[in-house]
């Protein structure tokens, strides 16, 4: 049950944008003299419920995102003594560097990593919105796009995207720069992607694809990122449809410089993808799910 838990948040995580609140960190050193750091939290919660079921953290440096996914229960956490060391990590590391044109997916307990580069993700997209779009269901084949204008409202601080049994609502903030919304949104996309690959299901990723395009035109990030389905009427299978009857909301701390324990948890991901053992995709998924 623990297991499936995981790979529930783990994808859900990767579905959701990090939004973004403006806050000091106090007791921490704050290092602002890189344009391009962002540091984002990032609590996923469903059906309204207060307790998040997953939490990650972004750091943004020098070009490149570094995505920590912790998905470890937090009962675990709690009668686990190795959870003492603030060094301790205990879910999956994400390197996305659009430079090199490719994602890294590292898991630091089992010592792999693999890599998926932008051709296979930019298939993926292909090949969804071919399915989408011949699909006799009315929500996936809107999801298909490619025309969401019609359904896009905007306000100063928010914007909507309105589909069938489905809507979008993201709440903004001016981002730090143009250039980092660009990075941002760079992001955004390839983490919505690398979830549909991951994990099949769900609600095709174009209608997010949009709405990160509007932002980023705009040069706003968004502050939360919420997920409303009415199943009802779907053609789906009966498994895709239990999954659409979530209310997802994902909120997010944000503040445009990375902390000197920010700094050292990069250098320690850098020293565990460099030990870590290069496997395919394949066997990188296979032994995750054990």
């Amino acid at each position: 049950m623990v297991t499936t838990q995981c790979h529930w948040a783990r994808h859900l995580i990767r579905t959701f944008c990090p939004a973004i609140v403006f806050l000091f960190s106090c007791g921490q050193a704050l290092f602002a003299n890189d344009a391009q750091a962002l540091r984002i939290e990032t609590d996923v919660f469903a059906d309204r419920d207060d307790t998040p079921i997953a939490h990650s953290l972004t750091l943004f440096s020098s070009k490149v995102a570094w995505d920590f996914l912790d998905t470890t229960p937090a009962e675990k956490k709690t009668s686990d003594s190795g959870s003492d060391n603030p060094k301790a990590f205990n879910g999956e590391i994400v390197l996305h560097d659009p430079t090199r044109e490719r994602v890294l997916l590292i898991d630091p307990l089992r010592q792999v990593k693999t890599s998926i580069d932008s051709i296979q993700l930019e298939r993926l997209r292909v090949s969804l919105a071919k399915w989408a779009r011949t699909s006799d269901d009315k929500l996936l084949c809107w999801a298909g796009g490619p025309h969401f204008e019609n359904g896009i409202t905007e306000s100063m601080d928010a914007i909507e995207l309105v589909g069938p049994r489905v809507k979008y609502r993201i709440e903004t903030t001016d981002a730090p720069s143009a250039e980092m919304a660009g990075q941002y949104r760079q992001f955004a996309d390839t983490a919505i992607l690398l979830r549909a690959l991951l994990h099949p299901g769900g609600i095709p990723p174009f209608p997010r694809l949009a709405l990160n395009k509007q932002l980023s035109s705009e040069a706003k990030l968004p502050t939360s990122v919420t997920l409303q389905i009415d199943s009802r009427g779907s053609l789906v299978t009966s498994g895709l449809s239990s999954m659409l009857q979530r209310h997802l909301c994902s909120v997010h701390r944000i503040h445009p410089a990375l902390r000197a324990d920010d700094l050292q948890r990069i250098a320690d991901a850098e020293a565990c993808m460099a030990i870590a053992e290069e496997v395919t995709l394949a066997e990188y998924t296979q032994a995750e799910r054990k």
